[in-house]
């Protein structure tokens, strides 16, 4: 995940919060709306958890990618 598409999740997440804070004002803290919306919020912020989590290939990996025959990249069994 790049840092812009890091950004753009975190403000999505912030609009969705807000959003929810503002419709449990108004259709109340117990609503099916109020739940739904931090449903809403709930999933995003899941999602950037899983994006985070994700490991980045270092340059040999990203090379054997693009590579898999080359010398470097050859894997031999035991």
């Amino acid at each position: 995940m790049t840092d812009t598409q890091a950004k753009g999740l975190e403000d999505q997440i912030q609009e969705e919060v807000e959003q929810a804070r503002a419709v449990c004002d108004v259709s109340g803290s117990n609503s099916a709306e109020c739940a739904a919306a931090w449903d809403a919020v709930e999933e995003l912020q899941a999602e950037a958890s899983h994006q985070r989590q994700e490991k980045k290939k270092n340059s040999l990996e990203q090379y054997c990618d693009d590579n898999p025959e080359a010398a470097e990249c050859r894997v031999y069994d035991e």
